[in-house]
């Protein structure tokens, strides 16, 4: 195996900035890579976690069974409360939209509950906002209308369009 190079602390700033324009260029496998050399020298670097998991929520649409339960666990390492259940709620947001994009058989019901455990955690970060932070209701809005703009997105104890044939 390889030793990897450590960053310096004077690095991480520009590092940073580096991660988040790869975002921005829809290569997040390298924005995840940039946040963990971080992360190795000053562990508990909010910023780093946050581009971490959504870095982590951008590689969803390629595969949910690696980057979905490393989002989850970063998650877990941020200190603010509000920021812990919004970026939960991020995490469930867009796994829902993974599912609804997928449009397979139950992907309608997966993708409903997966946006009202977003809501749900949305409604909580609500709670504990800062004055003038909209940020949760944005996003709570933001999945209330794609279940109302779409049939499909319906609880799995609800029938939707037609009965398959037997």
């Amino acid at each position: 195996m390889f030793k990897l190079k450590p960053l310096s602390k004077e690095a991480i700033p520009a590092a940073l900035e580096k991660a988040t324009c790869y975002r921005y260029l829809n290569e997040p496998a390298e924005a995840e890579s940039i946040c963990l050399d971080i992360l190795e020298i000053e562990a508990r670097n909010q910023q780093a976690l946050i581009t971490l998991i959504l870095a982590l929520t951008d590689q969803f649409e390629r595969d949910l069974s690696k980057p979905f339960p490393k989002a989850r666990e970063a998650v877990q390492r941020l200190t603010d409360d509000y920021c812990r259940i919004y970026y939960r709620g991020i995490i469930c947001e867009r796994r829902a939209k993974v599912h609804f994009e997928r449009s397979g058989p139950g992907s309608g019901h997966l993708a409903y509950d997966w946006f009202r455990q977003a809501m749900e955690a949305y409604e909580k970060a609500i709670d504990r906002r800062l004055a003038g932070n909209a940020d949760a209701i944005l996003r709570w809005n933001a999945c209330a209308r794609v279940i109302m703009n779409n049939s499909d997105l319906v609880p799995a104890d609800q029938e939707t369009g037609e009965q398959m044939l037997e």
